[in-house]
């Protein structure tokens, strides 16, 4: 396995923000987003006395990771689940709470770099997207089978497009004629599809659609708004979450999962605020953190993320 092409991102300012909670002697910690397990290979060497359950969808990575965490032993639990099954998870392995908790959602170097997983758009490749390969619709069905209208919000919503109807358009007419099945033949419709002034911005003029695509093939968004409430209330009191996300949408959502739990609920003009209304985290960070010059110029696939951390502090109210 080449292990060089991976490269976790912000590495250790996850481990730094993790730290004061994996200090406890049996802290658990988990990995929501095992991936090629840079991040957890690097918790359970830097944590000594940690036990590290991590999670993945996609049975390649597991495997992979699996041979990469194999010297800590007992200490590493892999489990094949999406992050929004946490809850589950925990409850099977009879953990009640955890001090730690981390989630990168950047889609794994493994499943840009294998052209026949169809993630990247730079090579050609079938098209699928789809992170557990075992079932789910691939991001061709999607394409060929899609109403346009249903087409068009995914664009807007997903990939932030703002050409959005013209590329619908373009794919609704070409998938009459035959269906989809490669990236290259999208990648050159979107680029016949938008006006020039278009092409000039932003990177390959395909990037928000295939964006968008993967968020739908995978639900990304609907798994992590159920996923980023179920961890921080696995977190025990004193536990921390770290997370990094690669666009506005998930960040959004991240930052307003963490201001909510911030936040004094209690209505305006009392003296004096009860238990019940008190914050439940505390922030770890100030808005969201990015990565440095030094470290995007060593890896350009850590140039989009923002990190955020959270601390919880009190039990939830009854």
């Amino acid at each position: 396995m080449n292990q060089v092409r991976h490269v976790p991102v912000m590495l250790q300012r996850c481990l730094d923000l993790l730290a004061p909670a994996l200090a406890e002697p049996g802290a658990v910690v988990v990995d929501c987003t095992l991936g090629l397990g840079g991040h957890s290979e690097a918790l359970l060497s830097t944590f000594p006395a940690v036990r590290l359950v991590a999670l993945d969808r996609d049975q390649e990575a597991l495997r992979l990771s699996g041979e990469r965490l194999a010297p800590f032993g007992h200490r590493a639990t892999l489990v094949h689940a999406v992050y929004d099954e946490l809850p589950d998870v925990l409850a099977r392995l009879e953990i009640p709470r955890v001090q730690g908790v981390l989630f990168d959602l950047g889609v794994s170097s493994m499943q840009l770099d294998e052209a026949e997983r169809g993630f990247a758009y730079a090579q050609d490749s079938p098209l699928d997207m789809r992170m557990d390969q075992s079932s789910g619709v691939s991001a061709a069905e999607v394409l060929n089978t899609y109403p346009p209208g249903e087409l068009v919000r995914i664009l807007r919503a997903y990939g932030e497009e703002k050409q959005a109807k013209r590329i619908v358009s373009a794919v609704v007419r070409e998938r009459e004629k035959e269906p989809f099945s490669h990236s290259a033949r999208l990648v050159e419709l979107i680029r016949d599809a938008l006006p020039q002034a278009a092409k000039r911005t932003g990177g390959n003029p395909a990037k928000r659609t295939f964006q968008a695509l993967r968020i739908e093939v995978n639900g990304e968004l609907s798994v992590l708004e159920r996923a980023i409430p179920a961890a921080v209330t696995s977190l025990a009191v004193g536990g921390r979450i770290a997370v990094l996300s690669y666009h506005s949408l998930e960040d959004r959502l991240v930052k307003q999962v963490f201001a909510a739990g911030a936040a004094n609920t209690a209505p305006p003009g009392l003296p004096v605020v009860p238990e019940r209304y008190q914050p439940r985290l505390r922030l770890l960070t100030r808005g969201a953190e990015l990565p440095s010059e030094e470290e995007i110029a060593e890896n350009r696939r850590a140039a989009p993320a923002r990190l955020r951390g959270a601390q919880r502090i009190r039990e939830d109210a009854l």
